[in-house]
């Protein structure tokens, strides 16, 4: 089973969404726009995004 890292070239910010994208076989664009639909709703997002960077292993 592969672990979920961080992307070292598909960042933005911290590259936690590249590595769900990768890790998922999603498209990282349509990731990062739900991301942004979802911050704006009362979903903790960012508090989401925050505790995935901590948790998510350094980039591969």
């Amino acid at each position: 089973m592969k672990k979920i890292h961080r992307s070292a070239t598909d960042r933005v910010f911290a590259g936690v969404l590249g590595g769900l994208a990768a890790k998922f076989n999603w498209n990282v664009t349509a990731t990062r726009v739900l991301f942004v639909i979802l911050a704006l709703t009362p979903f903790p997002a960012v508090i989401a995004y925050l505790i995935l960077w901590m948790v998510m292993g350094d980039p591969a």
